[in-house]
C-alpha cells in the first residue's frame, strides 16, 4: 500500500493530530554514546553530526544540550511519498499564521514540528486548511 498521491484527497482528509509532550532536535556526534535509542523518536545523519529528536524530558535527562521546543502534529492521512503539494500546502497556510515548521515525511504519515507556542494556532490553520477544501 503506498499511500494516496491526489492533493485534494489528502488536504480534505488529513487529521491532525497534536502528540502529547515537548520535543527537541539535538545533535550527537555519534549514535553510540545514546543510552537507550529506542528513546529517540527519529534521527538522522548529516555531515557535522546525527540530528536526533526525542521528548524534551529525556533530553534533559540526558543532559543534551538544545534551543528549541516543539510541539508534534502527525497528519493522519496515508501520504504516498510521491504525493506533491502537501507539503506546500500545509506549509503555506502555516505561513500566513507567521508559523515556523519543521516537517517529517515518514512512510505513513507526514510529521510536523511547530514552537510550543504556536500548537494551537497550528492546529487551527490546519484545521481551515481541511475545511477550505471541503468547499
Amino acid at each position: 500500500m503506498s499511500g494516496e498521491k491526489d492533493l485534494a484527497v489528502l488536504i480534505q482528509n488529513m487529521e491532525p493530530v497534536l502528540n502529547r509532550g515537548e520535543y527537541v532536535f539535538c545533535t550527537v556526534e555519534t549514535l553510540g554514546g545514546i543510552q537507550d535509542i529506542d528513546r529517540i523518536l527519529f534521527f538522522f545523519r548529516e555531515t557535522e553530526a546525527v540530528t536526533i529528536v526525542l521528548e524534551k524530558n529525556i533530553a534533559d535527562e540526558w543532559s543534551l544540550d538544545y534551543s528549541y521546543i516543539s510541539s508534534w502534529i502527525t497528519l493522519n492521512i496515508h501520504s504516498s511519498l510521491e504525493a506533491v503539494g502537501l507539503t506546500a500546502a500545509f506549509a503555506n497556510a502555516l505561513r500566513k499564521e507567521n508559523i515556523s515548521c519543521n516537517v517529517v515525511a515518514a512512510y505513513f504519515h507526514d510529521h510536523i514540528f511547530v514552537a510550543v507556542k504556536d500548537a494551537e494556532k497550528a492546529m487551527d490553520a490546519l484545521d481551515a486548511l481541511r475545511s477550505a477544501q471541503e468547499l
